[in-house]
């Protein structure tokens, strides 16, 4: 497949555009806010912080009472050339983008609008197998036809990655001589863990299929605003990109982007991407989320300098513990894997296996001593995230670590036995089927053999581990039992908290 593709707008685009100084969305709920407008409408506060507001008022602010509008105001989002479409025009520019959509339900609802436009390409889509489990839920929503491809995997720290174009170009392969051909890819990028895939070269390949790339960036929102960050998937040649902007590049939580690139399938994309934005979208989208979003574009392009200096502190972060023995950074081992072309400085994975103690203590000891909050835990690491343009107080953190690491030496040591992340079972009946289909509950180990009519991801990080009309295996049933009874860990779509039971596809006869 061969296309003309029109200039791709660099960050220099953007910082040469005097437009992106402002943020027009944000900009047209002060202007109406200024007026004192007398709101005999929704919601129910009526923008007000006295009489029935005012416990809000005194929670959240006077200002952010005012500022939360509904939707269909003139001058604000309603028309082709409202301060929402150049608001998202802008973002669109700030990414490398043809177009963006702003996102009120979180990455979780780009996913599943994802999904919607993959089916209307057709109904075979390749999926990472740790793809996020909204991406899961898209497919049952769609009635899409997954076909699986497993990352590359670190046993020591049960850790997945990602793929490479070979073995994309394999699978796509496969499922040409088995004439179910491909109409779209979904990749992960980056990981969890600031693992970053050949996005560019995917690309190429899924192009070379006649398949539209769908990288789920939800991690790399800052991915593209400065040299020493990777670059922004859309500009990689990727046909869609989740971007979770809240998580590093600074917006309210539960605010998203959805980007729509420059390639062979734009056309017919952003239509399906438009219908399945009805489709996930609320109808009372939130004007602080959005405007959150505008603001957070504005301050992307505007502060690269910050951007630097956080990850000058993200380096500097990084020496002190590799110079602390009792500590290593997971990325040093990711030359590796062949997958990995890169790495987010700005995700900092701690190996804290030789304190004796897991992840879990660790985080927890520094979040109930120090008030230090790390993202997440395993049984062998700690993984902070540092916002783009942020300056925290790294000398503060890595002594917070440090005085944990000397509390740890001081007790017997922890098994720290997890079990390995499982191979997922055969996918024995559509995920559609087995989850609209009669079902039952029945205890884990009745389960072990049967359907599951659920899709149960262990958190974090939200990675679905079993997918309805997929087989339970034992392997599986024992993962995630032991993520349930991890201290911060729980397993999204289980029946009970300590995944004790299943429900599975009823049997007959």
């Amino acid at each position: 497949m061969t296309t003309s593709i029109p200039h791709i707008p660099t960050l220099q685009d953007a910082k040469a555009n005097e437009a992106q100084s402002r943020a027009p969305y944000a900009e047209a709920l002060q202007k109406h806010v200024a007026k004192k407008p007398t709101q005999i409408m929704v919601p129910g506060h009526s923008g007000r912080g006295d009489d029935m507001g005012a416990r809000l008022a005194s929670f959240f602010g006077e200002r952010a009472v005012e500022l939360d509008l509904p939707l269909m105001l003139n001058g604000i989002d309603l028309g082709p050339d409202s301060p929402m479409q150049e608001a998202q025009q802008l973002a669109a520019e700030a990414w490398g983008a043809k177009r963006t959509w702003f996102m009120t339900n979180g990455a979780s609802q780009a996913n599943r609008t994802a999904a919607v436009a993959a089916r209307g390409l057709g109904e075979r889509v390749l999926v990472q197998r740790n793809s996020h489990s909204s991406f899961s839920d898209g497919i049952l929503l769609t009635g899409l036809i997954p076909r699986f491809i497993t990352p590359s995997i670190d046993e020591e720290h049960g850790i997945s990655h990602g793929v490479t174009p070979s073995e994309i170009a394999a699978a796509l392969q496969s499922a040409v001589e088995e004439d179910r051909p491909i109409a779209a890819v979904y990749i992960v990028s980056p990981s969890y863990f600031g693992s970053v895939s050949d996005v560019n070269r995917i690309a190429e390949v899924c192009h070379r299929y006649e398949a539209a790339l769908i990288v789920d960036g939800a991690w790399g929102a800052h991915f593209g605003f400065h040299e020493d960050l990777p670059e922004s998937p859309v500009r990689l040649g990727a046909d869609l990109v989740i971007s979770s902007t809240h998580k590093l590049a600074g917006s309210f939580t539960q605010s998203a982007m959805l980007h729509l690139g420059y390639g062979p399938f734009a056309d017919e994309l952003e239509t399906l991407i438009q219908r399945g934005v009805n489709m996930t979208a609320s109808t009372s989208a939130s004007a602080l989320l959005m405007g959150s979003l505008d603001i957070a574009r504005q301050s992307m392009v505007a502060e690269t300098e910050l951007i630097g200096q956080s990850i000058e502190l993200a380096r500097e972060f990084r020496e002190l513990v590799e110079a602390d023995g009792r500590f290593s950074l997971i990325d040093t081992g990711f030359s590796e894997f062949g997958d990995i072309v890169d790495n987010d400085l700005l995700r900092v994975a701690i190996d804290v296996s030789k304190l004796g103690q897991s992840g879990h203590w660790v985080r927890d000891r520094l979040i109930e001593d120090h008030s230090v909050y790390f993202e997440m835990a395993t049984a062998t690491t700690i993984v902070a995230v540092l916002g783009a343009g942020h300056l925290h107080p790294i000398a503060d953190i890595m002594a917070s670590l440090q005085a944990v690491a000397d509390e740890a030496q001081t007790l017997p040591p922890a098994t720290l036995s997890f079990p390995p992340l499982p191979e997922p079972g055969d996918l024995r009946t559509l995920p559609r089927d087995a989850y609209f289909g009669e079902s039952e509950i029945v205890s884990a180990d009745e389960a072990v053999g049967r359907i599951s009519c659920d899709s149960l991801a262990a958190y974090p990080p939200g990675i679905p581990n079993l997918i309805p009309g997929e087989e339970i295996t034992a392997e599986t049933v024992a993962f995630l039992q032991a993520v349930a009874t991890s201290p911060t860990g729980y397993v999204r779509g289980a029946v009970d908290p300590f995944v004790t039971r299943f429900r599975v596809r009823r049997m007959y006869g």
